[in-house]
């Protein structure tokens, strides 16, 4: 190992341990991926979508964007509003597909496509202010400290972790599959889905009036 890269572990190291540490939480994101996996739908896309937008977002943190945010609480309001809006509306939907044996199964029915599952994808990471809050703002944060010419580093460990884990999310989602071949398996996971996506809707909802 070369003594420039000695230099540049740590700070990659830190980034990534961070961006862990906050990612592994269960939230909409998560949730959305799990479920895409299991369905063997735009797996790779959805992966690639989600890591790069945690990357530029936790970039923007680094470059400054951050202290912007922190500065513009009625765009924080907006946003919480309408995050909270997105979610309760997909909660319900997923509280709905528990009553309807059609939707329930690994099959065709009830696919995205492509297009919509990115919307779907980009609505569940730039409507949620949960994200910018561990991403620009707290990672931002982290990353500031670094010296200067470490940042770079700290961002691609941080982008790194989130790769990762959205990978082995989506893709080790189909070793469950055998289980979900039981429609009451669906059942139970719409069913989660459903409570937390309304549980975090509500929050949301909650924090921006009362803010």
């Amino acid at each position: 190992m070369t003594a420039a890269m000695t230099h540049l572990l740590p700070p990659f190291a830190a980034g990534f341990a961070l961006s862990a540490a906050l990612i592994v939480a269960i939230g909409a994101q998560n949730l959305f991926v799990l479920r895409q996996g299991l369905r063997g739908e735009h797996v790779g896309v959805l992966v690639l979508f989600f890591g790069l937008s945690d990357g530029l977002l936790i970039a923007a943190g680094v470059g400054g964007i951050g202290a912007f945010l922190s500065a513009a609480p009625q765009l924080t309001t907006i946003l919480a509003l309408g995050g909270a809006a997105f979610l309760a509306w997909y909660g319900t939907a997923a509280l709905r597909r528990t009553a309807s044996p059609g939707a329930v199964s690994v099959g065709a029915a009830g696919a995205l496509s492509l297009g919509r599952a990115v919307a779907t994808g980009a609505a569940f990471t730039f409507l949620n202010p949960h994200v910018y809050l561990d991403t620009v703002l707290l990672m931002g944060t982290a990353g500031s400290a670094q010296p200067e010419a470490l940042r770079p580093a700290f961002v691609l460990g941080a982008a790194s972790a989130s790769f990762a884990w959205f990978a082995a999310l989506g893709y080790g989602a189909r070793l469950l599959q055998p289980v979900f071949a039981r429609p009451a398996a669906w059942r139970v996971l719409d069913a989660g889905v459903g409570i937390v996506m309304l549980s975090l809707a509500a929050s949301l909802a909650a924090g921006a009036l009362l803010r």
